[in-house]
């Protein structure tokens, strides 16, 4: 059955052979994972210039310095408002202006998007992300210099962007079940940092010819994988005519009794059947066609996991912002690298969050157990974090490595929890396995941890005067607190894992 609130897919019409029995639903969950792929690593591409030119608009490398000589540029010069002594202030506010409204637009987003069409939902999002996008970099050929232009558009922007993950999350939770949820929700969300690359490559590239070219193309990437979702993306199986796999199916009322009088010898048991699920419709009418927040908020495991995701989010977004900046005030083996070895450097980082995210998919799901993958990454990740600011700067293949396996173990839980747990919490059993509550739950899960994503780099611009080690020593503080969280979960999952080998 159709979702009444789902209009028809566009491409339909124009590729009519799309339709099942021309095309499987095994064809229709590859497309749909393809196209939500594309999406949210259009938007992630679109997040990531503002990492890229910090240095450029930043403080700059001191003129003095014999390590810098060899590599300042006609890019050197910085951009005011940001490039006077408190200029990494600066632009961590401005990554606070894009990530709280980001992370408060991500609980009405989540709301909205249980009600209304996510496809269409999604595409709006993925336009205004790309124009305000592009705008931004319309301030370097305006040559603006006034710093409430530039937070205005990032607020602006981050509320456009925050309408992304929940209509992606819910839309693949709509045509999978649990089954390998881990390990599929693990492959699908490199897309993060498959996103995260594309930006990083892209911006990096034409930065020499001015920053503005930084933000413009990756706007334009938005828009145009908008257009290709506005075409083909279905929001469920239903909509292609297939059954939702791993869901409890609504059904109307008149289909029930149709199916009660046309069905004589299974009569009383249709009729019990039908009986449930009117009075579960009517008990939670409110709640399961469309879950309020506060009911999502006390569902078992969210608030644990939103909570460390908050921490989580808080290292990873400080990495996500700042490591390019970083890369580039920081000499490796004696030599301060270009503004563009820097930024495509800084993909190691995200080349291994990549890995990570497959890695703790698989290892979940192979031990049936999300908060203990979560601590075990959570933990491991502190020393890689300190070896790779004692070593780091040793050389460069020492430098890659030690990236390599802290974006491998910070990104891992971060990946796990905005995912297949997400995915699991929203579509539990207390709900009978409905997923309409799905953008709900993402949404509560990760705008808690966009909270702390807002707060790591404002942090990070203002520790950073101060020395790396004391923005180091936060994301370490920052990391052991999110594995506190996890502690009560993990014990529960340990214990039923013991009491099912007695």
């Amino acid at each position: 059955m159709q979702s009444k609130s789902v209009s028809l897919v566009p491409a339909l019409t124009l590729f009519p052979t799309l339709k099942p029995p021309h095309k499987t639903l095994l064809f229709h969950q590859i497309l749909v994972l393809i196209l939500t792929f594309l999406a949210y690593a259009s938007f992630h591409a679109s997040r990531k210039p503002p990492s890229i030119v910090k240095s450029v608009l930043g403080p700059t490398i001191p003129s003095n310095s014999t390590l810098a000589a060899s590599n300042l540029s006609s890019t050197d010069t910085g951009w005011p408002p940001f490039d006077g002594p408190k200029g990494t202030h600066r632009l961590g506010e401005i990554d606070l202006a894009f990530l709280s409204s980001y992370s408060i637009g991500m609980y009405f987003s989540g709301h909205l998007g249980d009600r209304i069409d996510l496809r269409l939902f999604l595409v709006f999002g993925m336009m205004g992300s790309g124009v305000f996008t592009m705008i931004f970099g319309l301030g370097y050929w305006l040559n603006v210099h006034v710093l409430g232009f530039f937070m205005g558009v990032q607020i602006i922007c981050g509320l456009f962007q925050s309408i992304g993950w929940p209509c992606v999350v819910a839309i693949v939770g709509n045509w999978f079940g649990k089954s390998k949820r881990g390990l599929i929700m693990g492959i699908w969300n490199s897309h993060t940092s498959v996103g995260n690359i594309i930006g990083s490559v892209v911006a990096s590239g034409v930065l020499e010819f001015g920053w503005g070219w930084s933000f413009m193309l990756p706007g334009i990437l938005v828009i145009l994988v908008g257009i290709l979702v506005f075409l083909f993306l279905a929001v469920n199986p239903e909509n292609m005519g297939f059954e939702s796999p791993g869901m409890v199916i609504e059904m109307d009322v008149d289909v029930d009794v149709d199916v009660e009088v046309e069905v004589d010898g299974e009569k009383n048991l249709q009729k019990v059947e039908t009986e449930e699920a009117m009075l579960l419709e009517s008990d939670n009418l409110d709640t399961l066609a469309a879950i309020g927040f506060l009911e999502a908020w006390r569902l078992p495991g969210v608030a644990p996991f939103a909570f460390c995701l908050f921490f989580s989010k808080l290292v990873a977004y400080t990495f996500l912002y700042w490591l390019p900046f970083y890369i580039r005030h920081t000499a490796v083996a004696g030599v301060h690298i270009s503004h563009k070895t820097a930024g495509i450097l800084s993909t190691i980082f995200d080349i291994g969050g990549a890995f990570g995210g497959v890695l703790a998919g698989l290892i979940s799901d192979m031990i049936e157990a999300r908060a203990v993958t979560s601590i075990l990454f959570l933990l491991l990740s502190i020393p890689a974090l300190i070896l790779y600011r004692i070593y780091g700067s040793l050389s460069m293949p020492t430098n890659i490595i030690l990236m390599f396996l802290s974006g491998l173990l910070v990104n891992g839980p971060y990946s796990l929890i905005t995912t297949a747990v997400a995915a699991d919490l929203g579509t539990q059993s207390l709900m009978g396995g409905n997923s309409r509550a799905l953008a709900t739950v993402t949404a509560i899960i990760d705008g808690t941890g966009s909270i702390g994503a807002a707060l790591g780099p404002l942090l990070a611009g203002y520790f950073s005067t101060r020395g790396w080690n004391t923005v180091f020593f936060m994301l370490i503080v920052a990391i052991i607190f999110a594995g506190l969280f996890l502690i009560r979960i993990a014990k529960t999952e340990i214990k039923e894992k013991l009491n099912m080998g007695k």
